[in-house]
């Protein structure tokens, strides 16, 4: 007996367009400006032609004069093409926070933070609406709210700027390497300017010589650079020097841009996440070292038939500068990798090779030392959190909370805190992922990779300038749920906010009001995090697991 077997389309890439109001007749237009007219179409596969690439991977946003195109600061995964109309980049100094739509934080004094315990609301999520009535966004409709800035000539006399014009490409580098936007652009005139998600930004390189020679350009121009500069083994080079290594160096992207949505969906399976993609195997020759410049990979050893992790590496970490220093030092070429080095979600790495370091570099430079062998003396259970720490991407957090169960009564105290320093409200639920007496709670983590940031309309959620927290202002957050919904561990929650009287507060569709909310590692409190402070068993600790052993210190 044959049973029957229900079937459906296989969901593809472009089922969801970047912009729903694009059409065939805006295609036609883009397609007049050069910039795409002398693209070669014949170059694009047939299942990703550049139309198609066009109509599904881009839109065009029409922005009035001071409205905010991107802010310095925010995370962005798309690039813009301005089309006509003229924008203005901030140089020098960047704008004030609150121009920017962010939260400007003030730390309590002393009685300030007693007073909470009597003056906190008992009604929950309580607003006063009238602190709404000024701000640029206000909407529980998700739709995009602009960000506008008031006197144009006073900022352009207060700060240094440029003009950008038509046909002028930005934002492209903190596109494909999820990097914080290093200025803030607006709008001196109306100007249209074309949005490019990553995946399209990405098909362009890959297939196109002319976007890809651009994108190379200016990511030598600005990133590469910078990054090399900032490496202490290049420091003493002239600036002659140093261009010859960024001449030589080539950067490489590894892993999903986007990994946390397969995150979310290997987790929702029960399923742990994979080790990532494969980099480097250790007993291969090396012919250059790797350095981080975005994302996380692995550091892994082989033990028996399986692997051991030893250590991860983040922004600015180097890979392979042992074994290529002592081949170098000992004229051995039979040295080996002793390590293998895999991505863990998406990594954007520099790859630098042997020949430029034996050159400018291995001369002036003491022996380099490593961690690696410590590491891996590890006791196993130190081991083995560190493989669930990995496989859940916990890596990402710099101030998680870790919970000891042995340690824990459950006596809440930690929550009661949490509620007195955020008007009577808890930003945090103390239940997570657990490995056998620890617990990582669903709190906000504070990411080195904060993709929760992406797509917010408004930057109401960004990254604290005092202290690297992330945090919401409550003020510009219209409660659209894209950062909820980007936040690999659940760890944002949208909530109906209410009046004084306990009333909830509505649009005029009777739409109820919402507001994101998350911990913000209690950034005006002068004592630090409340939850951590209140625990009385020193059961509670915020950890940063890019630290050698966050399961034995706190954050400090």
């Amino acid at each position: 007996m044959v049973t029957a077997v229900e079937t459906m389309a296989r969901p593809q890439r472009w089922a969801t367009p970047f912009g729903p109001d694009m059409t065939e007749a805006v295609v036609d237009e883009l397609m007049t400006f050069p910039i795409f007219r002398d693209i070669d179409e014949d170059r694009f596969p047939g299942n990703t032609p550049l139309r198609g690439i066009l109509l599904n991977d881009t839109r065009v946003t029409t922005y009035q004069p001071g409205e905010i195109v991107v802010r310095e600061g925010d995370y962005g995964n798309s690039a813009f093409l301005i089309l006509d109309g003229h924008l203005r980049v901030v140089l020098n100094p960047n704008l004030p926070q609150n121009m920017l739509g962010r939260l400007s934080v003030k730390k309590k004094g002393f009685f300030e933070a007693l007073g909470q315990l009597w003056t906190n609301n008992w009604r929950p999520e309580v607003r006063d609406p009238e602190r709404y009535q000024n701000t640029q966004a206000a909407s529980s409709s998700g739709a995009m709210a602009g960000v506008y800035l008031q006197d144009i000539p006073a900022i352009l006399d207060e700060h240094q700027t440029a003009q950008l014009g038509p046909e002028m490409i930005f934002g492209e580098l903190a596109a494909l390497g999820r990097v914080p936007r290093t200025a803030s652009i607006f709008a001196e005139t109306e100007a249209r300017v074309l949005e490019i998600r990553w995946q399209g930004l990405r098909e362009l390189r890959r297939f196109d010589t002319t976007w890809k020679e651009k994108i190379d350009l200016a990511y030598r121009r600005n990133a590469l650079h910078n990054a090399l500069k900032e490496a202490p083994m290049f420091r003493h080079l002239t600036g002659e020097q140093l261009k010859a290594v960024e001449d030589a160096t080539l950067f490489e992207t590894h892993g999903a841009f986007d990994w946390h949505t397969s995150y979310k969906r290997m987790l929702a399976q029960g399923r742990e996440m994979e080790h990532g993609t494969p980099i480097a195997r250790e007993g291969d020759y090396p012919d250059g070292i790797l350095m981080v410049r975005a994302g996380f990979a692995r550091v892994s050893a082989r033990i028996g038939n399986g692997e051991r992790t030893l250590t991860y590496l983040g922004a600015g970490d180097v890979y392979g500068l042992e074994e290529l220093y002592r081949a170098w030092k000992d004229k051995d070429d039979s040295i080996v990798l002793e390590t293998s080095l895999t991505a863990l979600g998406y990594l954007d790495i520099l790859r630098i090779p042997r020949q430029v370091l034996e050159e400018f570099v291995f001369k002036e430079m003491e022996p380099p030392q490593t961690k690696l062998r410590h590491l891996a003396g590890n006791e196993i259970s130190a081991d083995a959190l560190k493989e669930w720490a990995v496989g859940r991407r916990f890596i990402n957090g710099t101030r998680a909370m870790l919970i000891d169960l042995n340690r824990c009564t459950r006596c809440d105290d930690c929550v009661r805190a949490c509620a007195a320093t955020h008007g009577g409200n808890p930003r945090f639920i103390r239940h997570g992922a657990t490995f056998d007496h620890w617990m990582v709670a669903n709190a906000c983590m504070h990411c080195a990779d904060p993709v929760c940031m992406i797509g917010c309309p408004t930057g109401a959620i960004h990254r604290s300038i005092s202290d690297g927290s992330v945090v919401v202002n409550d003020d510009t957050c219209i409660g659209c749920g894209t950062c909820a919904a980007s936040c690999p561990y659940d760890n944002i929650r949208l909530v109906q906010v209410a009046n004084q009287r306990g009333e909830p507060l509505v649009d005029g569709e009777h739409k109820p009001i919402m507001k994101a909310t998350k911990c913000d590692f209690c950034s005006s409190n002068p004592g630090g995090p409340a939850c951590q402070r209140a625990c009385p068993h020193d059961a509670l600790r915020r950890v940063d697991f890019r630290g050698p052993d966050p399961f034995r210190g706190g954050y400090q």
